[in-house]
């Protein structure tokens, strides 16, 4: 799938990196994104971007973005069921 959107051209300049690199940038940021929402896994995203799982799951780390996002209460009820 391709995915177009209008945005100023003076952006990447802007940020002083190149139309590729603000292209690349763009795409990490949205699966990152979708992924925090519960959207995608892990496995999804990384395939995506062509990395491998682990590369994905220490971006997440540099994002700031939690591998495992579960309730004190949800991970309490899991592990008195396990």
């Amino acid at each position: 799938m391709i995915l177009s959107l209008e945005l100023p051209d003076s952006l990447p300049d802007g940020l002083h990196i190149s139309k590729a690199e603000f292209e690349k940038e763009a795409k990490m940021a949205l699966l990152l994104k979708l992924y925090e929402l519960k959207r995608i896994s892990s496995g999804v995203a990384s395939k995506v971007l062509g990395i491998s799982r682990v590369e994905f799951l220490f971006l997440l780390k540099q994002y700031k973005i939690p591998v495992i996002d579960i309730e004190a209460g949800e991970l309490k009820q899991d592990m008195l069921n396990a």
